[in-house]
């Protein structure tokens, strides 16, 4: 008996969406494309509960025929491309034919489209891949499609979606890719019947202050290349505006935003010297290449591409940034035309000059070995030492009654019965302050002191979300502070806080919250762990006999005293008998 047959439509429709709309950001994506594509000057984005409930573009683009209109909403039904030799030379966003379908698949969908030169346009109601509804009616040129009730028919797909948070953001981070690709077209992002975005027609430099913020101004460098094989423009960030947190990374070929670790590798290299590993500039890429030289059918969202030459592309890209960052006298750079010119003293009249003497050290000897500037090497004992996880021995008054001990401005030593203790400073004070934090948290406990002059930040539209969201428990944490126009204005701090490390926490708070589908901490653990991690003392600042004695009773009367928050040791337990066994 014959076993294999072939699938039915809906069924296919229903696989086939798997693969390309993955969350509502995925069908987004492909509805603002499709509205590219049709030569739209105007394009509107409407989201209800973060697209679970409404999804719906309206654009002013050539709409379609009542035939076409139809068509559209089948399997592998395309306009852009006719035969197999049209994919190496694809300039437009969707071509694969399968957006359609999958969306009229998994959820109700109803479109209304209406060529200019005809008076009436056609208006088609789908749901689960079944035409409910085909009909005349009268609307604008252009199309408008709505996407309602996502994942209706697929339980598990939409059980599986994150928090209506992480789904907003990643919906506003597609919108911002494409309009930042074609800031020559007016687009608007409304959510839960508000503005959001509203983006006039502008130039590349005046549609990224639009999406990344106002004050992104000042800290974009513009960079130009034009070679044979690719030609580059666009902006580079400053070094001294890099950030902690990635975000504003953006590489675009052919106005289609991309993903390529390797390029971006490329860019970083370029900075070598100028950041600390650990940060990421910003930059907005626009490449120009020959379609033929490129492959972008090797992925269903086609954020992937693979280069016929990516080494050379590569080696390009590190030569335009290193250029442009010392065009712009951001990189530091020789100067040579004081080759040409000497310094030389002028000589007073009447005075008497002696010939300079050499100066001899008599008492070096190039044959003498270096002697040990010391007998143990403090952080080789840490990292061989048992880890004491919990602590048994009440410590409080060897505390009292001890001397203790810093060495090299980073661990404290206390001496107990037959035994040592080596304590991380940093990691300790950690320990106190995060407990110290979550305490505030759970008991509403608001402390805060007042800053004299108000300090301002400004974020990133998506990352302005983000504070919004997080505004209670920062308040509960001591933060005092007032939103407004993307940016917050900071009065009040907590305890500890100062001025100099708020961006760096704030910085961190964000990155935390974007990394929540990995992580899956609460929210106020998350906020305390950045805030312990920024005040503590850190490694190699000296600390007084008093200081040292307060943190340490501090840390042993923690619930954890011995594992800091990010889940490293705080303290090492060495046997007196081991040490003397070394002498």
């Amino acid at each position: 008996m014959d076993i294999i047959q072939l699938l039915p439509e809906h069924v296919a429709n229903q696989i086939a969406a798997g693969e390309v709309i993955g969350r509502p950001a995925s069908a987004v994506k492909e509805m603002l494309e499709n509205a590219l594509d049709s030569g739209a000057t105007n394009i509107k984005l409407y989201i209800k509960d973060s697209g679970k409930t409404l999804l719906q573009v309206v654009d002013n683009g050539c709409g379609m025929s009542e035939a076409d209109a139809r068509m559209s909403f089948e399997r592998h039904a395309t306009s852009k491309i006719n035969k197999a030799d049209d994919l190496f030379a694809i300039k437009t966003m969707g071509f694969r034919g399968e957006a359609m379908a999958s969306l009229a698949a998994i959820a109700h969908v109803e479109m209304k489209s209406k060529l200019t030169e005809k008076e009436l346009g056609t208006h088609i109601i789908i749901e689960g891949s079944q035409v409910k509804k085909q009909e005349d009616c009268s609307c604008a040129n252009g199309t408008s499609i709505s996407i309602k009730n996502l994942f209706y028919n697929v339980p598990a797909r939409r059980n599986f979606l994150k928090s209506d948070k992480v789904e907003t953001r990643h919906i506003i981070e597609q919108f911002s890719r494409i309009a930042l690709a074609n800031p020559d077209i007016n687009m608007s992002l409304h959510l839960d019947d508000v503005e959001y975005f509203h983006l006039e027609k502008s130039n590349k430099r005046q549609r990224i202050v639009s999406v990344t913020g106002a004050k992104s101004n000042q800290k974009l460098v513009p960079i130009q290349e034009q070679t044979t094989l690719v030609n580059i423009s666009g902006f580079i960030g400053k070094p001294e505006f890099c950030k902690r947190t990635r975000g504003e990374q953006y590489f675009f070929v052919n106005n289609r935003f991309i993903k390529s670790p390797y390029l971006h590798h490329a860019v970083k290299k370029a900075y070598d010297g100028l950041i600390p590993d650990n940060y990421f500039p910003s930059y907005f890429l626009y490449l120009d290449i020959d379609p033929k030289l490129i492959d972008i059918n090797i992925h269903p969202t086609k954020t992937e591409i693979k280069f016929e030459d990516e080494r050379s592309i590569y080696a390009i890209i590190r030569s335009a940034v290193k250029h442009s960052l010392g065009k712009y006298n951001v990189a530091p750079t020789i100067d040579f035309n004081l080759e040409t010119s000497f310094d030389i003293p002028v000589m007073e009249k009447g005075k008497a000059y002696t010939q300079p003497k050499v100066k001899v050290d008599t008492n070096f000897n190039p044959f003498e070995k270096e002697k040990p500037t010391e007998i143990f090497s403090w952080g080789d004992i840490v990292e061989k030492a048992n880890i004491q996880q919990e602590i048994e021995v009440d410590w409080t008054q060897e505390v009292q009654e001890k001397q203790l001990l810093q060495i090299k401005n980073q661990f404290i030593l206390l001496e107990g019965k037959g035994e040592l203790l080596i304590i991380h400073q940093q990691r300790a004070h950690e320990r106190v302050l995060f407990e110290y934090y979550q305490d505030l948290l759970e008991n509403k406990k608001v402390e805060s002191q007042q800053l004299a002059f108000p300090f301002n930040i400004t974020f990133s539209n998506s990352d302005y979300l983000l504070i919004t969201q997080l505004e209670e428990p920062l308040h509960n944490l001591g933060f005092s502070f007032k939103l407004k126009d993307n940016s917050i204005e900071i009065n009040g701090i907590p305890p500890e806080c100062t001025k100099e490390n708020l961006e760096a926490i704030f910085e961190e708070i964000l990155e935390q919250e974007k990394n929540d589908d990995k992580l899956k901490i609460a929210v106020k653990e998350k906020i305390a762990k950045v805030l312990a991690k920024n005040i503590a003392i850190k490694k190699g600042k000296k600390i007084e006999q008093k200081e040292m004695k307060v943190l340490v009773s501090n840390l042993f009367a923690c619930n954890l005293p011995s594992i800091c928050p990010s889940g490293n040791p705080t303290i090492i337990n060495l046997a007196l008998n081991n040490i003397t066994k070394h002498f």
